[in-house]
Parts: C-alpha cells; structure tokens; sequence
C-alpha cells in the first residue's frame, strides 16, 4: 500500500475520533444544561402553584369571614337565660284543640310550654269565653288595655293566646325572673318594681304559687 493512501486513511480516523469525541463532549456539556433547566422549569411550576394557591386560600378565607360578617346573628330567647330548667310539668285534664295553640304561641315568644300552659289552666280553665270580675277576657285573660297595647282581639283565641304569651316573655326580659314575670303578669309590671319582688297581694301570692311553686 502506497504511504499516501495510508496517510490519508490515518487522517479519516484521526478525524472521526475527533468528531465523535466533540459528540460526546457536546453531549456530555448539554446534559447538565438540561437538567438545569429541568430542574429551574420545576421549581417555577412549584412556586407558580404556590402562588395561585395562596391567592385561592385568601379568596376562600375572605369569603368565609364575608359569610361570617352576612350571618343572621342569633336570637336569644327568654328560655336560653334563665330559671326555665324549674319549671314544672303541664299536668291537666285539658287536652283540647287550644292546647296545642297555647304551646305554638309559647313556642314563638320562647318562653316555657308547660309554664304557660299553667298560666292558662290558672287563668280561665281552657275557657274562650271566660271574663273574670276586673273585665280580663279569654283564654289568657287579657284586660283590654292590654289587649290594645298588644294589638290583639282578646276575643279571638289564637290572638289572645298569642298575646299572653308576648306579654309573659315581655315581663321575664324585664325582671329575669319567670316567678317575677308572673307576678307582673298578674298583678302588673309597676307593682312588682314597687316591693322588687312579688308584690304583698293574697291573690298574687297564690297565682305565683300554683303556676311557678312555693
């Protein structure tokens, strides 16, 4: 073989060892490249996420707090505060259609059930009709000045229930006391803050006693 042709065969080999070793070099500078900017894309997905999430997580907290702020507030009624717990049962014959509009009528002033069914069987037995000596008509015997304060027909049992029954949670936030609330209801509101307790009378004393105990 002549030496040219040799130099020139040694020239080709020298030649792709060198293209193949500027390959691998290429390569082997372009990989860490790579997987820096792998590893610089993943970490600004993270804080992109991080950052889209806490914008969620304020949004969310200040809807929360909004529905907080926009929610009713609650009403307290007379029988979450006081001495409704001593109360004693309704125990009479009555089991008539008035029976369960006296308790809707309690149920919606909040005050006791069985305390105003009580008052009622005290009052005038479960009689529509009845009108005691001082003129207080029907079931919960209301006077007519009361009734007119009210804006109730006393002669109309559902709204003469239903204004006792507003008129008994009237007097409890007045005294905080249901013994003294009925002391009020009988007897009036002005006398019960005269003595500041329940008034001296024989009758209130006893209307007290029956429907709140002794």
């Amino acid at each position: 073989m002549k030496p040219s042709i040799v130099r020139d065969k040694l020239r080709a080999v020298v030649t792709g060892m060198r293209a193949f070793t500027l390959t691998v070099m290429a390569l082997g500078l372009l990989t860490p490249s790579m997987g820096a900017a792998d590893t610089f894309s993943s970490k600004n997905r993270n804080k992109l996420f991080k950052s889209q999430t806490g914008v969620l997580d304020t949004r969310a907290k200040q809807q929360y707090n909004n529905s907080v702020r926009l929610k009713p507030q609650k009403i307290r009624t007379p029988t979450k505060w006081g001495d409704e717990a001593l109360v004693r049962g309704y125990h009479g014959k009555y089991k008539g259609k008035y029976l369960g509009m006296a308790r809707d009528a309690a149920h919606r002033h909040g005050i006791p059930q069985d305390l105003f069914l009580r008052l009622v069987q005290q009052e005038s037995g479960w009689n529509p009709r009845a009108k005691s000596h001082k003129g207080a008509i029907g079931l919960a015997q209301l006077i007519p000045s009361t009734a007119r304060y009210l804006g109730v027909n006393p002669h109309d049992p559902y709204e003469n229930l239903d204004g006792g029954a507003r008129y008994l949670a009237e007097q409890y936030r007045e005294f905080g006391s249901w013994r003294l609330a009925l002391a009020a209801y009988n007897a009036g509101p002005q006398a019960v803050k005269k003595y500041g307790d329940v008034p001296p009378y024989k009758e209130t004393r006893n209307y007290v006693k029956v429907i709140w105990g002794g």
